[in-house]
């Protein structure tokens, strides 16, 4: 049971790390290596808002996620719109912009335990005999509404469909009038949102530190890469292949592997089926 529970928590926990960055590229085909950087910088934000101007929790979070979304949008705007197109330059820029915020954060002396945010719920409970804090079990149903919500949004608004038309044939969908660069903005913003979201769930479980900003960019990679670069769904379902593996090496062996799990997975998937399990890129070099 404490398997099932903490698989199933860990799992949606992967999820709403990876979810921004395969919004992002699944749309404009950008890789954004700054992703870890704009989930610590909503952290921040949250902290800062919360202790620093006064504001209150729920506040705190609106604030940072209006902020996180301008980040995103303007990092697509300056930056990577003059390199989209060539892949290496893409990877190599937005990585170099996500260094540059979080060591520079370790730079300002962001570091040690100080910063931490509340929980939502203080308190636990039982769940099929497990005992589980409530917060874990919000992340839980906040993560799923989420990922139902973007469902919606992605089928049955205006936006969402031309984010839509974008992800499945971008010069069909600019035949169409759509713009491109605009759409591309508007994906980068919205994932920097979700990163922010999950940031907001996530952290109050531990500490705001630099190194979560490395650690949550290599799952949402690993998650990617497993599921499929560009599919959402498969990364939904890599989170839960991954996140039921970390907790059972985290039984069998100890946490300090969990990591490797990660690591294991991108390599294996891009040995045995480079596009990944929902992916459709290298489908050609597979068959032959």
């Amino acid at each position: 049971m404490d398997i099932i529970v903490y698989g199933i928590i860990n799992s949606v926990s992967l999820a709403l790390m990876a979810l921004g960055f395969a919004l992002i590229y699944g749309i404009s085909r950008v890789a954004n290596f700054a992703h870890g950087a704009l989930y610590v910088i909503s952290g921040f934000m949250v902290w800062s808002f919360l202790n620093t101007a006064g504001l209150n929790y729920f506040f705190s979070i609106l604030a940072a996620m209006v902020v996180v979304g301008v980040v995103g949008a303007l990092i697509y705007q300056f930056v990577l719109i003059r390199v989209r197109g060539m892949p290496v330059s893409e990877i190599i820029a937005s990585y170099a912009i996500g260094l540059a915020i979080l060591e520079g954060f370790r730079w300002w002396g962001f570091k040690g335990m100080t910063y931490t945010l509340p929980v939502f719920v203080e308190g636990g409970m039982q769940v099929m005999q497990v005992s589980v804090d409530i917060h874990r079990i919000l992340v839980v149903v906040i993560g799923g509404a989420i990922v139902g919500v973007l469902w919606l949004f992605t089928h049955y608004t205006r936006i969402g469909l031309a984010l839509r038309g974008m992800a499945q044939d971008e010069r069909a969908a600019m035949m169409l009038g759509i713009d491109s660069d605009r759409m591309a903005v508007v994906s980068m913003a919205f994932g920097a949102m979700l990163a922010g979201i999950a940031a907001v769930l996530l952290l109050p479980l531990g500490n705001i530190t630099v190194d979560a900003g490395y650690n949550v960019l290599i799952l949402a990679i690993a998650v990617c890469v497993v599921g499929g670069l560009g599919s959402w769904m498969g990364a939904v379902l890599a989170s839960f292949l991954i996140g039921f593996a970390q907790i059972l090496t985290e039984v069998y062996w100890g946490a300090q592997y969990q990591m490797v799990v990660a690591l294991l997975a991108i390599i294996l998937t891009l040995v045995l089926r480079p596009s990944g399990i929902f992916g459709r890129q290298k489908a050609l070099e597979e068959r032959v």
